[in-house]
Order: C-alpha cells, then sequence, then structure tokens
C-alpha cells in the first residue's frame, strides 16, 4: 500500500504497510480501486452533461463513494466492494443513456471500462495496480498537483453529501467533482491547469460550505451562544461523535422519555447552539475531547457509542460492543446502523450502568456563528477603532495524535490579553476550556463551530473587511490553521481561491505537495509553516 492523504502519515512520507490511522493494507487498496471506478463513472457523467443527461441518484452516489474514502470513514472491505460494484453499474447504465441521447461513451481503456474482478482478493490485487505508485513514472510536481486536487475533491465531496442529507444541492457541485476527478486521469494536463483547477475546487467547496450552512441553519435554527456542561449526569447515558447534525437530531428525538442522557464528543460540541437541537432536555453536555484521549475516553463511557461520519481509530474489543456507526461509517465488528433506527444503540444504553452520580467540571461557550457575531458587529468594530482590541487570530483546523501540536495550545495560551481568537473544528479541543475572559463583554475565545463552519468564519471576515472598507488581508486577522485530511485541504483551497494570503500551517506540511509546488503557493499567497508561538506572534504583531 501507499497513502499520504493525511498529516499523521507514517515518517512525513507514506504509510507503506498499516495506515497511521489503522487502514489496513486490503482496505487501501480497496478505497484506491473505489476512486479510479468513481472517475470512471465522472467521465461517462461528463459526457453525459454534453447532451443533457443527468442522474441525481449518480450525483448523490458519487459524493458519498467519495467521502467513504477519507481519512477515518469506512474501514469495512465488504462494504467498499459494494461501493465499488454498484459505481460501475450505474456507469454502465448511465453509458447507456448517453449513447442513445447521441454523447460519447467510446472509450477503449481506463477506469470509464474497468470492469471489478470476482473476488474480494482479486479486487484487491486490481486496486494494489492503479494506486499512485502505478503513476511514480509522473512528473513529481504534476502529481502533487493531481493529489491535491483529489484530496480536495473529498473534502468537497463530504460536504456537500452532508448539505444533501438536509435537502441542499446544486448541479455545478456535482459537475465540478465529475470535471476534477476526470481531470486527475489526463495526462495532457499542464500544471497550470491543474492548479487553475486546484483553485475552482476551492471555489466550488465554498458554494458546498454554503450549501450546508443553509442546510443546517435552515433546519435547526441559526446557533445562539451556549454554555455546554462539561461534567457528567447521573443516568444512562448515549455519547455521539462526528459531524452529522440530522443523526444526532433523531437521536434525540428517538431517545426522548427514556431516560437517556445525550452527550456530545468531538464535532458535535457546536451542536449544544442550535436552537432545534438544545430544545431537547435530555440534550445533556459534551464528554471528553478528539482526539488526544479518544480511546480511554470510549472505554471508560458507561453507555452507548454513536459513531457519525468518522470512526475511531482502532477500535479495541473491549469496548467495540458499545459503540455503533452510522451513515457511511464502518469498520470490521462494529454494528452499522443503516436505516437511522436507533433501537439497537437505545437498547445498549439501558443495558449499561450510565454514570453513578453527578460530577460538575464547569462549562465552555458555543454558538458564536455568523449570526451570533455580527449580532454584536458594532461592538467588535467599535472595540477595534477604540484599539481595545489588537488582532484577531483564527486558531482553527484539525486535532491528530501525532506530537507537535502542542503548539496551538501554547499559542493560545500566549495570545496577548487585547487579542481575541476565532476556532473551529476539532482542533480546538487542545484549548477549547481555556479561561481568556472578555474585552469589554466581548469573549476573547469564540467558538465559531464544526470544520465546516469555516463558511461562517470566511463569512464575518468578510463583512469585517466590508466595515472597515479593505480587503481581508488588510484586517488585523492572522489564520493559524491545523490540518489532519481532506475537509482541512478543501478549506485552504477555499482560503486560497479567495486570495487570503500570510496563512501560518502546521503542525507539518504535507508529503503530497513538493518543493516546486511549496514554491507556488508561497510565492502567489506567502503560506508559510509554523514555528514556534513566541517567534509567530512576535512576527505577526511586532
Amino acid at each position: 500500500m501507499f497513502c499520504y492523504q493525511c498529516e499523521q502519515t507514517a515518517k512525513g512520507e507514506g504509510c507503506t504497510k498499516i495506515g497511521v490511522c489503522g487502514k489496513q493494507p486490503d482496505v487501501a487498496a480497496l478505497q484506491d480501486l473505489l476512486l479510479y471506478s468513481v472517475k470512471g463513472l465522472s467521465q461517462i457523467a461528463l459526457e453525459g452533461k454534453k447532451v443533457g443527461v443527468k442522474d441525481e441518484k449518480i450525483d448523490r452516489f458519487a459524493c458519498e463513494a467519495v467521502f467513504s474514502t477519507l481519512t477515518n470513514v469506512d474501514f469495512d472491505p465488504d462494504r467498499i466492494v459494494e461501493l465499488i460494484r454498484q459505481s460501475v453499474t450505474l456507469r454502465d447504465s448511465l453509458k447507456k443513456k448517453v449513447d442513445a441521447a447521441g454523447g460519447w461513451t467510446d472509450y477503449t481503456d481506463g477506469p470509464a471500462v474497468f470492469k471489478p474482478a470476482d473476488s474480494l482478493a482479486a479486487l484487491v490485487a486490481q486496486g494494489e495496480k492503479i494506486g499512485i505508485e502505478s503513476r511514480k513514472d509522473t512528473n513529481p510536481d504534476i502529481l502533487s498537483l493531481q493529489e491535491i486536487l483529489t484530496y480536495g475533491i473529498k473534502g468537497t465531496a463530504a460536504y456537500a453529501d452532508h448539505a444533501a442529507i438536509l435537502g441542499q444541492t446544486d448541479d455545478k457541485v456535482y459537475s465540478f467533482i465529475y470535471e476534477g476527478l476526470a481531470a486527475t486521469l489526463d495526462k495532457n494536463k499542464s500544471a497550470d491547469e491543474l492548479l487553475g483547477l486546484v483553485l475552482k475546487c476551492g471555489e466550488t467547496n465554498l458554494r458546498a460550505m454554503e450549501l450546508l450552512d443553509a442546510a443546517n441553519t435552515g433546519t435547526y435554527g441559526h446557533p445562539v451562544p451556549t454554555a455546554v456542561p462539561l461534567g457528567i449526569k447521573k443516568g444512562k447515558a448515549i455519547l455521539v461523535s462526528g459531524h452529522d447534525l440530522k443523526d444526532l437530531g433523531e437521536i434525540l428525538k428517538q431517545t426522548e422519555g427514556k431516560g437517556i442522557n445525550v452527550y456530545t464528543h468531538g464535532e458535535m460540541l457546536p451542536c449544544h447552539g442550535y436552537p432545534n437541537l438544545k430544545k431537547y432536555p435530555h440534550f445533556y453536555g459534551h464528554y471528553g475531547t478528539a482526539w488526544q484521549n479518544q480511546a480511554k475516553e470510549f472505554a471508560e463511557f458507561p453507555g452507548a457509542i454513536i459513531m457519525t461520519t468518522n470512526c475511531i481509530q482502532k477500535p479495541k474489543e473491549t469496548y467495540q460492543g458499545n459503540i455503533f456507526t452510522t451513515g457511511l461509517v464502518g469498520w470490521p465488528g462494529v454494528k452499522h446502523i443503516a436505516d437511522k433506527n436507533f433501537a439497537p444503540a437505545i437498547q445498549k444504553a439501558l443495558e449499561l450502568p450510565g454514570f453513578a452520580s453527578d460530577t460538575d467540571k464547569g462549562t465552555v461557550m458555543v454558538g458564536f456563528a455568523r449570526n451570533a457575531v455580527m449580532g454584536v458587529a458594532g461592538a467588535v468594530i467599535d472595540a477595534v477603532k477604540n484599539k481595545n482590541i489588537r488582532h484577531f487570530f483564527l486558531v482553527a483546523g484539525c486535532d491528530g495524535a501525532k506530537p507537535g501540536r502542542n503548539y496551538y495550545t501554547e499559542f493560545v495560551e500566549k495570545v496577548p490579553n487585547d487579542c481575541v481568537v476565532l476556532t473551529l473544528a476539532c482542533g480546538k479541543f487542545r484549548f477549547f476550556d481555556k479561561k481568556l475572559g472578555d474585552i469589554g463583554g466581548i469573549p476573547r475565545l469564540l467558538d465559531i463551530g464544526q470544520c465546516n463552519d469555516a463558511y461562517s468564519a470566511i463569512q464575518i471576515a468578510v463583512a469585517l473587511a466590508n466595515a472597515f472598507n479593505c480587503g481581508v488581508n488588510d484586517l488585523p486577522l492572522s489564520m493559524i490553521l491545523s490540518w489532519y485530511e481532506q475537509k482541512a485541504v478543501a478549506i485552504l483551497l477555499t482560503l486560497l481561491y479567495l486570495g487570503i494570503k500570510n496563512i501560518k500551517l502546521g503542525p507539518s506540511l504535507p508529503a503530497f505537495v513538493t518543493p516546486n509546488v511549496l514554491n507556488i503557493l508561497v510565492d502567489k499567497f506567502n503560506i508559510a509553516p509554523i514555528s514556534t508561538p513566541d517567534a509567530d506572534l512576535k512576527a505577526i504583531l511586532g
């Protein structure tokens, strides 16, 4: 196997024996084959659009299939095989429709005519032949841009899928996913053309995040500032981790009146700010962090655990019987709930002991998305003009288990008292419970939400720039970002599409970015790796 799509990749170069995430070589090969098959489907879908042939079912499937190849989503080989076969079936049915409409489908090789093998072992062998290593003779910079585009599309597909679940779609998003995936097969694409597609991916991802923002706020209301308990409450319990608001909403409905308290974990924390979720009295608080102590927290949790949109790394037999997955998430040996009927998890929660007594561990504040922040924009603007607020720092992104991420904790701790920290995504769990106080009633630590709420952060920055009659790059705003997987790649591409400069990225730079491609990003956007908190703060603030 060879995989270097995440920040934790072995030796900063690539996982070749087993994924640091726990991904086995057979699963890696099958994921490569699934992506390959969706590229063939994309080629036919693009030809279909030229003659007016579209299929919403195929659009949705393509996003789901690509999403399932993200880091820590689906590690179940049987389910991946099912997706591969479904991809080819849909491709061939679409090909007939395109042919009938007078479109061109006469591919003679590659994924557009790929036929999956009959056995699991043979499918794995097919996957091993078409992975990244099969393109090792490609110009390294071209390969780098192809992979940046691929990983950006993976992140975009994830956000588009989340939005579609709540009824928000845009054909332009699906069309670009097809265009981008097909472009990675075109050996004649130049570096400039691929770079253009990389930035177009950022543009498309902005639209996908806008759709998701509309889906979440339209369904559950705009988040409002909310204090969330970090302690525990006596009684039966269910823990919900991941990102999916609809799953959480269903769980809250189905547990109503059953004597079970529902807790969030990881990126579900911001859900406490949504009016139509926080209305449930048994939606109690937040348990644990995200990455650093996840296995320990899950092992100690005395209730059922439901994973939405991402999987725990290497679930242990000692507690995997308490874990359930839903949506696209899959891991061998862990029960999957496909129909949103959470009765098995509810029954498990009732069987387990739950918490024996109450424990008070204080609270954290959430709910500072764009609507809430812009509601006090006047006070923020006045504080800047009166020099009460000197600078804003967006310290945001992914968390991870590899050493080096304590930088972000130390950075936030050292931010001067006249500066405000905006944060989002799971990287905030390095410092989310820090008591930074306020500036004239404006909290110095503002939790904007999940990773997809980068859309909110962008809208806040644009609104401030408009208020000060300047560009976003001219604001007293610095972005200190951490990345781990492909949704973070998509968000970074969105920021680059918007022309945001001077981003500091860490804890390490992507292994799939060659020195020449990095030089392009440095020249165009002045992107730079993090160094030390003291040095970076001095460089920014002087």
